[in-house]
């Protein structure tokens, strides 16, 4: 029978077919996989670092600036406002939900501005407010709504206020629960022997707890330094001057008036900037960040690590495949799709890092778009930390191996003999010489038993209490203090 000619056809290929517009569906199907696959990780961050959450804070600051002008007094022949009415100012932002925010959306479409548009969005609450609570100033004030304000004014206050509520609300305490869990696994696998691979080779022993130890402490180190991060803020003006406040009311003290109202946000005062709040404190806090997430990917590189050698055995979910054609498999995938995340994190956050502290003599617009991705930047940290808290949770130790592992490397104890020896022979012992290289003659390049490491100790003539505690000694038990450094995780 002929072989069919599969190279030589001249037909044309077939017409795709035409396909349904995606893009065109309701309700809109989500660009990338934090608003679509991974929503329910990332969720909690959307009330704090979206565009939505954005707005609330723009609104936030705007509320407490007109409250904070008329109650100190600042603008001379301003009325004084009712608790009812900054009661009414206030509930503006306790209820800004969806409806709010298609309002604004479309007075942004006629004002192509977004933070004029939130100007005007609160003017209208002003106009509205007689027919809610009766009697009111409220109407009267609505000049006072951005007084002499720039855009920056109001945004680099919300976005403080945005990330701080991020960091201490949503992050820093997934991140630190996570921590928690590490330091519990290192407390409960403390005098687990485990056998110790420095370059991928057997080497002294240490135990599963003190590993695990090592890295609760390096990220719990992170979590401290971005406890103590300062959120910074301003609101002096077009360049920073206080130019058009101190025009408009001379005899006001605006550095006191700016400090205490960014004070009263919860801010740290910022007073020397250009137009914008010059984003150092987001420099530095994203590099804590990535720093953190840098050490989870090592800590999801090793336990990926112990995975594979056997160390730790993976918890089967019921119902779950690990491939599609090798039934066997139980994928380590939460740590893998950790370091991925962390990675999609880190370059984020080091782009945000590195670009936010520049802007071109007293302003560009480049921090604009680029402060819009910090909720992706939060969002693969937190689905990470998510994803290595799952995977935890499905370890078991396989202590068999770990003791199996352990005794097929007697030579690891070259170590501890020769600096026996060497004790020794500052002593006073005689025949000490060389102890390093009669250990590396024995040991290198060599797989020893038990009994070939006992009767060496037995010929070298050391004192009777020395040589019987080297040969009760063995690669499960030569593990120093590594259970009691577990105890400075406390500290």
């Amino acid at each position: 029978m002929a072989s069919p000619d599969v190279t030589a056809s001249s037909a044309a290929p077939a017409a795709a077919p035409a396909r349904v517009r995606l893009a065109e569906a309701t309700p809109p199907i989500a660009l990338g996989p934090l608003d679509g696959r991974y929503r329910a990780a990332v969720a909690p961050l959307v009330d704090h670092l979206s565009e939505a959450a954005l707005n609330r804070e723009r609104v936030h600051v705007e509320v407490e600036w007109l409250i904070h002008l008329t109650s100190h007094d600042v603008v001379p022949g301003a009325p004084t406002l009712s608790p009812a009415d900054e009661q009414y100012l206030r509930d503006v932002v306790a209820t800004f939900g969806p409806d709010e925010v298609a309002e604004l959306a479309e007075i942004e479409r006629v004002t192509v501005h977004d933070v004029k548009a939130v100007e005007y969005f609160l003017k209208k609450r002003l106009a509205d407010a007689p027919s809610v609570l009766g009697g009111t100033v409220l109407p009267d004030v609505g000049e006072l709504v951005h007084f002499a304000c720039t855009s920056e004014d109001i945004n680099n206050l919300s976005y403080a206020l945005m990330v701080r509520g991020a960091v201490q609300d949503v992050w820093l305490p997934a991140a630190t629960a996570l921590v928690d869990e590490v330091a519990a696994l290192a407390h409960e696998h403390k005098d687990v022997p485990l056998l110790a691979l420095t370059h991928g080779q057997p080497a002294t022993p240490t135990t599963l707890g003190k590993e695990l130890a090592v890295l609760a402490h390096r990220l719990r180190r992170q979590l401290r330094r971005i406890a103590s991060d300062e959120f910074l803020g301003k609101i002096n003006g077009a360049t920073g001057t206080y130019g058009a406040h101190v025009v408009a009311v001379p005899g006001a003290d605006w550095p006191v008036v700016s400090r205490t109202f960014v004070e009263h946000l919860g801010l740290t005062w910022n007073p020397l900037t250009t137009q914008i709040e010059s984003h150092d404190w987001q420099a530095e806090l994203y590099a804590d960040v990535a720093r953190f997430n840098r050490v989870l990917h090592n800590l999801a590189t090793d336990v990926w690590t112990y995975i594979s050698r056997g160390v730790f055995i993976q918890v089967p979910v019921a119902g779950a495949t690990g491939s599609s054609t090798m039934p066997h498999k139980v994928n380590p995938i939460r740590f893998e799709n950790a370091e991925a995340n962390l990675e999609l994190s880190s370059a984020l956050l080091d782009t945000l890092a590195s670009t936010l502290v520049t802007s071109r003599l007293q302003r560009d617009l480049t921090d604009s778009t680029t402060q819009r991705n910090i909720g992706p930047a939060f969002g693969h940290s937190l689905l990470a930390i998510d994803n290595v808290r799952r995977g935890l949770r499905a370890l078991n130790v396989d202590a068999a191996l770990l003791a199996r592992e352990l005794d097929e490397n007697w030579e690891v104890l070259g170590e501890p003999v020769q600096s026996a020896m060497r004790a020794a022979s500052v002593a006073g012992v005689t025949g000490m010489e060389n102890p390093y290289e009669r250990l590396k003659e024995l040991t290198r390049g060599r797989r020893l038993t038990a009994d070939d490491m006992r009767v060496f100790i037995a010929g070298l003539g050391l004192p009777d209490d020395v040589a019987a505690r080297l040969s009760a000694l063995t690669p499960g038990s030569y593990t120093g203090l590594a259970a009691e450094l577990v105890e400075y995780l406390e500290a």
